[in-house]
């Protein structure tokens, strides 16, 4: 996985965690795709203070990940879900309705995420 999908997740399960200032600079640079000069002039600092915040705040998002381990277990669940999808695709439907029915409730699932 590159880094802006990695970093893209990790913002999206622990942004509540930071501050304004962590949170803006990361929206900024991962999902609006500003340069640092771009973020520094919306900001009103320095180019290099720009860098210097966003490398600390991906140090702490991946801090964040290494204790919770919440994407990994999201990652890990969806590849499961996926796993689940494939198996019921061998299953005819019309024989065994239930299969149907499960084979619905992983698509919701994949969705929701």
């Amino acid at each position: 996985m590159d880094k802006f999908t990695w970093m893209a997740l990790l913002y999206d399960f622990y942004s509540p965690l930071l501050t304004l200032k962590q949170r803006d600079s990361l929206d900024f640079y991962y999902q609006q795709d500003l340069s640092l000069g771009e973020i520094a002039e919306e900001s009103g600092i320095s180019r290099q203070a720009v860098h210097d915040l966003l490398k600390r705040t991906e140090k702490i998002l991946v801090g964040y990940e290494e204790k919770l381990k919440l994407v990994e277990r999201y990652l890990e669940r969806q590849k499961k879900l996926a796993e689940i999808k494939e198996l019921l695709a061998q299953f005819p439907y019309e024989e065994a309705p239930a299969m149907g029915r499960i084979n619905l409730i992983v698509d919701e699932l994949l969705a929701k995420d």
